[in-house]
């Protein structure tokens, strides 16, 4: 196929003259992707989020095996249907997330003001539509689609794992193991996650400036506060900021050991970061979860545990030890309280306390009617 430069204007595919392209389609879908990106950081989005939905459209693509000016919703129905289904379904909260990529993509192309429509239709004689519609996409009824069979630590189990995390860097240690460092550092990080009820993205952008003094939690010394930068965005707003309050005596400890002793060994050239590797990176989030499930397997426990457990142990320990539902509800950074419930998974003896203090407040014991009848 070939074009002239007055039928693909600005394109960036063609040069002057004419130019003969071998995989037209392919080129102008990488151009359409490009703009896409283009116009996704002229609104500051995060470059990783626009990195992950080009990511996810092309996947759409490539099932499709069809440019954009070919899909049709049915497309959309026969993808969902292959990503829920197999040995390996895809939670609710990827599928719709895979869905909105593929939406926000169409309507950027039927955006008219982007001219894609008419380029389309003079190169291909035919469009992009939308494919995305109310009738074959997720809808989003809650602020929480975690799988219920997901749940938070017990007390013994987090000390079991915290224990062992410590075993390992103690045995590495003592043997001059090369490897203490890094098992260290997870350790450390792990105990953060729980310490401040961090999401692993949260705790791994962290830097050491990130953490200030808190005027009335003198005993933190300058770890009293967690400003976390990177929380979770909202409808493809900016990461949400919020400030964490360290509330475990253990915290000041545990982080003042790892930043004086063994971070600076590991020779940064960036000296803000706080979890960094022997590359002089910032450490990854496949990492953090792989390191989780290898001390988890080698532990016996839950194979469904993951990182996100220790924050749902976070939100759970704060309500048994009495915290304010409020509190816990703005230390992890919740939109609403109903979220927060949802993170909670208390005992039975918390609540056989809870209840035993509510009749007891407002019922007479037995025994004290039957005193007075006499």
């Amino acid at each position: 196929m070939v074009f002239s430069d007055d039928q693909v204007p600005g394109t960036g595919v063609l040069s002057s003259g004419n130019v003969s392209l071998l995989r037209p389609a392919e080129q102008f879908f990488d151009e359409m992707v490009a703009g896409w990106s283009a116009q996704q950081t002229s609104r500051m989005l995060a470059v990783q989020t626009i990195k992950t939905r080009a990511s996810q459209v092309r996947r759409f693509a490539d099932f499709c095996n069809a440019p954009p000016w070919e899909w049709s919703p049915a497309d959309v129905e026969e993808w969902t249907t292959s990503l829920v289904s197999g040995p390996r379904p895809l939670s609710v909260s990827t599928v719709r997330a895979y869905q909105n990529s593929v939406a926000l993509f169409c309507d950027y192309l039927v955006d008219h003001r982007y001219g894609w429509v008419d380029r389309c239709v003079d190169l291909f004689d035919t469009h992009p539509v939308q494919v995305c519609h109310e009738w074959n996409t997720v809808i989003h009824t809650s602020d929480h689609e975690a799988r219920p069979d997901v749940r938070p630590l017990s007390r013994d189990e987090l000390q079991m794992f915290f224990d062992y995390a410590d075993d390992l860097v103690d045995q590495a240690r003592s043997s001059k193991r090369k490897g203490w460092l890094t098992l260290f550092r997870d350790a450390t990080l792990f105990k953060m996650i729980y310490a401040f009820g961090l999401r692993r993205r949260e705790a791994a952008m962290l830097d050491l400036p990130d953490f200030t003094r808190n005027p009335q939690g003198w005993e933190f010394g300058r770890f009293g506060v967690c400003n976390v930068r990177w929380g979770k965005a909202m409808r493809g707003s900016q990461p949400r900021r919020r400030a964490v309050l360290a509330v475990f005596g253990w915290t000041r400890p545990v982080i003042e050991e790892y930043v004086s002793e063994v971070r600076p060994r590991f020779d940064l050239a960036d000296k803000t970061i706080l979890w960094p590797t022997e590359r002089q990176g910032r450490i990854r989030l496949k990492h953090i979860d792989d390191r989780f499930a290898e001390w988890r397997d080698d532990l016996g426990l839950d194979p469904l545990l993951h990182p996100h457990c220790l924050r749902h142990s976070y939100v759970t320990h704060l309500i048994e030890d009495g915290y304010d539902p409020l509190f816990v509800q703005q230390q992890v950074g919740h939109r609403w309280g109903s979220t927060t419930a949802l993170y909670t998974g208390v005992s039975g003896d918390y609540r056989n306390r809870t209840l035993r203090r509510a009749l007891d407040g407002a019922f007479t014991p037995p025994t004290a009617i039957e005193g007075g009848s006499r």
